[in-house]
């Protein structure tokens, strides 16, 4: 009723890539799934561990220590059997990327290391792919559409020349659900073409005063990092 049967074609006709099925992967992928995309590919080289239940949303103590992707395409195949479900148990990588990303249409940075989302922006800007990024800690979050071409690539927004130390990062449960479902809303007005996405745009989210503020990026930051 929202889009009518033209945007349900145009959904059903539609491919998405999510990059990790964790925190924000599991309700990316679970509202994209139930709004009836055509298919979705899921790549995670992680597995199922205790941690993670307080907020990866489409496991349960049952799945500890099994691939993440197997049990989320089960999961996800149960909610909607008409999409199409690819989950990648591998590690990503340029080359892995590069195999799946020509024939979709958005890309979600789910991920929780800048490291793996540089190669991601990478590659989406290479093959001139959309992507949705966000980010969360604490009761804090960051969102952003990145378009090849028409916004800053990830790495200009967040110029992070050294990875220092990984860190455990600490995340209220909520957090990564309130941001994950923003990014299937993005994702589902980029396909449907109803109205605006968040490019040249960061939305900063702080839960714990309900406050969301959006502040705009000038194109001409992005110095094209990948030539």
């Amino acid at each position: 009723m929202v889009f009518g049967e033209e945007g349900q074609v145009k959904l059903k006709s539609s491919t998405v890539l999510v990059a990790g099925v964790g925190g924000l992967g599991s309700p990316v992928s679970y509202y994209l799934v139930a709004a009836g995309i055509g298919k979705l590919i899921i790549i995670d080289e992680g597995v199922v561990e205790l941690s993670n239940l307080q907020r990866q949303i489409l496991y349960t103590v049952d799945d500890i220590g099994k691939p993440k992707v197997f049990v989320a395409a089960e999961r996800l195949r149960k909610l909607n059997p008409n999409v199409e479900i690819v989950p990648v148990h591998e590690r990503i990588t340029e080359e892995l990327l590069e195999k799946y990303i020509k024939d979709v249409d958005v890309v979600v940075d789910a991920l929780d290391n800048w490291e793996t989302r540089i190669i991601l922006d990478k590659v989406c800007y290479r093959n001139n792919k959309p992507f949705v990024h966000a980010g969360v800690e604490g009761f804090y979050g960051q969102m952003t559409f990145i378009i090849p071409g028409k916004t800053p690539c990830l790495r200009c927004i967040f110029p992070i020349h050294k990875q220092g130390e990984k860190r455990t990062i600490p995340i209220v449960s909520t957090t990564p659900g309130i941001l994950g479902v923003l990014e299937a809303n993005e994702v589902l007005k980029y396909i449907l073409g109803m109205g605006e996405v968040l490019a040249n745009k960061l939305l900063i989210y702080n839960g714990l005063y309900n406050m969301f503020e959006i502040i705009e990026i000038k194109t001409d930051n992005c110095k094209i990092c990948y030539e």
